[in-house]
């Protein structure tokens, strides 16, 4: 009797399917598939009074939240099949088409709350900066990792240079928040280059004297600042309103929540499918629900430095420690803006978060982890 053929992949499989399957990561996939159902539940929860408030249909987040879970997929899925090789050239083409159209932000960008950080092309809504942010590290790492092959190779000035450009069109928006999540890997992966401690440190200074210049030059960074030192010295019912309805919510949900749909604070903070989403989460599931998620974020982040640091290449120990970086600075930046532990910031939760830029950037992001962490033999130390 002939029996039928398993329909599983199996380690002798040399389709593109199969060798990707048996090189990839597979644990880094399922945590960021699981993120990717939580933000969808976290979209039904949060989202529908957001919607009513707009007349925009209740489940209009809702469904804009699903929609965009194909295409996140699909550029997660492709861009873990690239070479590192591919990954590099990929990013030098979304640099460049990242900066032309922060430039284009600068002059036709639609203004919200003050910035300039949307732009629209054929009718869709792009920020820019989500797609450059990640391929920024790669950038980077390939400049750094050239340096180390050829001490006369100006890769840290070639990087230097990058950033600088990146930084200049950000503040023109401005998006201080970004810039500083940019800035913060570009030293992180100096860092991890071998940069001397010397250089380390004064980088830090600038770093430093950068943010108590932007305390001077932006008066909406200076307001938060003043507000985070001194909470009496804002409104409560302005400038501290969504802070003070997160930190309630919190409190509200207690250790298992009041549970689903059950939530106050989505009813009355305006960015409660975005940048408040964990409050909706620690109110409706609780505080086991936000400890998953920091359990999930930390997994992701560690297990990709730990992959990182076994690899033979200084390209991919390098980029892949950059990308890591920066999912994780993200996801602290809005947990911690919610809990009020630093000054607040608008930056969407990885994954969880509504925003249709953030998504795509992320499945790019995260894409790129999976590429250049997959098993190969033979490559170069240097690549």
């Amino acid at each position: 009797m002939i029996r039928p053929q398993s329909q599983s992949f199996t380690r002798r499989d040399t389709s593109v399917i199969g060798r990707w399957w048996w090189t990839i990561d597979r644990w880094s996939l399922a945590i960021i598939s699981i993120m990717i159902g939580i933000g969808v539940l976290l979209s039904f929860a949060a989202s529908p009074p957001v919607a009513d408030r707009l007349n925009l249909g209740t489940f209009f987040f809702v469904k804009r939240h699903i929609l965009m879970v194909p295409p996140t997929l699909f550029v997660l899925f492709t861009i873990s099949l690239m070479s590192p090789l591919q990954i590099r050239r990929l990013a030098t083409l979304v640099y460049i088409a990242g900066v032309i159209l922060l430039v284009m932000t600068l002059w036709t960008g639609t203004e919200i709350k003050g910035a300039r950080r949307w732009v629209s092309i054929g009718g869709a809504t792009i920020q820019a900066s989500e797609f450059i942010k990640p391929v920024f590290a790669v950038m980077v790492a390939w400049m750094l990792a050239e340096k180390y092959r050829d001490r006369h190779f100006p890769g840290v000035l070639i990087s230097l240079f990058l950033l600088g450009i990146l930084v200049v069109l950000l503040l023109l928006q401005p998006d201080l928040g970004m810039t500083l999540v940019i800035v913060s890997t570009w030293i992180a992966q100096l860092f991890i280059a071998g940069m001397p401690i010397l250089w380390m440190g004064i980088l830090g200074g600038c770093g430093i004297l950068g943010l108590c210049g932007a305390y001077f030059l932006f008066p909406h960074v200076a307001r938060r600042i003043d507000q985070f030192l001194d909470p009496v010295s804002g409104d409560p019912r302005h400038d501290l309103y969504q802070i003070n309805q997160s930190l309630e919510a919190f409190m509200n949900g207690g250790l298992f929540g009041k549970g689903p749909g059950e939530g106050t604070v989505k009813k009355h903070v305006p960015d409660a499918h975005s940048d408040f989403v964990f409050s909706v989460a620690g109110e409706e599931f609780g505080l086991i629900l936000c400890l998953i998620l920091v359990i999930l974020f930390a997994f992701i982040v560690l297990r990709s430095l730990v992959r990182a640091t076994n690899e033979n290449s200084l390209f991919i120990t390098i980029a892949t420690s950059g990308l890591a970086i920066q999912f994780g600075l993200q996801a602290f930046v809005n947990m911690a803006s919610t809990l009020h532990l630093i000054p607040t910031k608008g930056m969407t939760m990885p994954f969880i978060s509504y925003g249709g830029s953030s998504m795509l950037a992320l499945g790019m992001g995260m894409g790129m982890i999976l590429a250049l962490t997959r098993r190969r033999h033979g490559i170069s130390q240097v690549l």
